[in-house]
């Protein structure tokens, strides 16, 4: 399963990964490999993005930079403001409205 997610003025990550978990609107769900099609409105709350095997890119929150890794099984989070997500065909987008402090 692939994924990119964006904020309006940069790229935050992209590259495989095993499984990601968003506030959704109605609750907390977890996307995993051939999940249904679905597109959902997020709420503020904490994205959580596990890695699969491949190189991928990221924002590291602590540096404030964009870093490359093949590293799998990493777990990344991110606090977010809002946004939205598409799942279809193992592709996820992840749209979201900025990175908020955590």
């Amino acid at each position: 399963m692939n994924i990119t997610v964006l904020t309006p003025d940069k790229k935050i990550f992209e590259g495989p990964i095993i499984s990601i978990k968003v506030p959704g609107t109605d609750g907390q769900f977890m996307v995993l490999k051939n999940h249904a099609p679905i597109v959902s409105s997020l709420e503020k709350g904490k994205v959580e993005i596990v890695t699969s095997k491949g190189e991928y890119e990221y924002y590291d929150n602590d540096s404030g930079d964009i870093k490359k890794m093949a590293e799998p099984g990493k777990k990344i989070i991110y606090q977010v403001t809002g946004g939205f997500i598409e799942v279809l065909n193992n592709e996820v987008s992840l749209l979201i409205e900025s990175l908020s402090a955590e």
